[in-house]
């Protein structure tokens, strides 16, 4: 009996390529292994919306009648802890062997932690799920002061959400600027000036930073840096990335290499079983690429890919946008190969471009202006030629540059 297609994670990814399978005229066999017992939901409400709503309902990535429609095996809460690549199965925690004729691996990542103790702490929270969220939602509501470790998009955005509740917020970053990893200085600093004119109180460049135990204060947790001496606070949220969840691609023998290993079809070392999202390594800039519309279209571009070993490669340019307080923010590219640094600001936006040597387009940071977005992917998607005297120029009209 065919084992049909199995799909082990339900985030979006996950969601994605099991919509597409059916949208695209499958109709065998669909099972999807989550170690949640939620139907798929979408992950950039969860530091946001789910935060500061008066009313909250699960942020489902489909409507229950869609997700009903897909007719889909659920195997949930439940967790697959092996994958048997010779024999197509891939072996529950309860020891259930389950065949597959394909196999898509969405597991994505979990928080990082600093160190055990850190986990065992009951004042220190991390976000990824849903849980986490309600949890951190009820906690917000009753802190007066919390620390955030890291300045990464995560921490700016738990940020924004606890001082539009009210909460003093003091953020922790090792780096000397915020974000670097995904934007050059200019947005760094831009990132900086936006919380610090909200009132939060940001420690870049700190050091070493440490979960100090005291006995006497069960009601805090107490935070040290290199350069300051310990703070006690309500509550600490730490956001310093993920560590991806590789287990299973590690068991099946699966190619990895700062992610799973995929061609720009999803398809990974093994001919029957793919990867979607978080967890793989993007198919054409060599890195693992967190973001809700990779996970989102790289699955669609995958699942197409299973049905049809003919169809498009995957070839979108990254892209990811973060809101702050009454900011967009969406970044487009990434910054490797950037030489020239050019910055456009004024009363209602700014925009940030970062070029090569060639003047051609590696990054753009848009601040509430969406609509240059778009052209930004026109000139990545050409390799145009750009002026940096137009681009910083406010007075000169971007949309000439079509």
């Amino acid at each position: 009996m065919s084992g049909g297609i199995v799909i082990v994670g339900g985030g979006q990814a996950g969601g994605w390529t099991a919509k597409t399978l059916r949208d695209r005229g499958y109709s065998g066999k669909l099972t999807v292994i989550s170690d949640e017992p939620y139907d798929f939901y979408e992950r950039p409400p969860l530091s946001k919306a789910v935060l500061l709503e008066p009313q909250i309902a699960l942020s489902r990535l489909f409507s229950e009648q869609v997700v009903a429609s897909l007719a889909i095996d659920w195997l949930r809460p439940a967790r697959a802890k092996a994958i048997d690549a010779d024999r197509q199965q891939v072996i529950l925690d309860d020891g259930t062997q389950l065949a597959f004729d394909q196999l898509v691996i969405a597991t994505g990542g979990q928080p990082r932690l600093p160190g055990a103790e850190w986990a065992r702490h009951p004042r220190v929270m991390t976000l990824r799920s849903w849980d986490d969220a309600l949890r951190l939602r009820q906690h917000l509501r009753q802190c007066q002061n919390l620390a955030i470790i890291g300045g990464g998009w995560i921490g700016l955005e738990i940020a924004a959400s606890a001082r539009q509740l009210g909460v003093d917020v003091t953020l922790f970053e090792r780096q000397p600027a915020l974000c670097m990893r995904s934007v050059g200085n200019d947005v760094s600093a831009a990132l900086l000036a936006l919380h610090q004119q909200h009132g939060v109180t940001v420690h870049c460049d700190c050091g070493d930073i440490q979960l100090q135990e005291n006995s006497d204060d069960p009601n805090h947790a107490w935070i040290a840096t290199g350069c300051s001496a310990a703070q006690p606070f309500d509550l600490v949220v730490v956001g310093i990335g993920v560590e991806l969840n590789l287990a299973l691609a590690e068991s099946a023998g699966l190619q990895i290499e700062g992610g799973i290993v995929i061609d720009g079809q999803g398809r990974t070392s093994h001919p029957a079983i793919f990867a979607v999202g978080d967890v793989t390594r993007h198919p054409a800039l060599g890195i693992s690429l967190q973001s809700w519309a990779y996970a989102q279209n790289q699955a669609i571009s995958t699942a197409n890919a299973m049905l049809d070993a003919s169809a498009a490669s995957y070839d979108d340019v990254a892209w990811l946008w973060s809101d702050q307080y009454q900011v967009n923010i969406q970044i487009l590219g990434i910054p490797t190969g950037g030489v020239h640094h050019i910055a456009r600001t004024d009363a209602q936006s700014s925009l940030f471009f970062t070029l090569n040597s060639d003047r051609q387009l590696v990054q753009m940071v848009a601040f509430n202006d969406a609509r240059a977005i778009k052209l930004g992917k026109r000139w990545l998607a050409s390799g145009r030629v750009l002026d940096p005297q137009q681009l910083a120029d406010v007075e000169f009209p971007l949309m000439t540059l079509k």
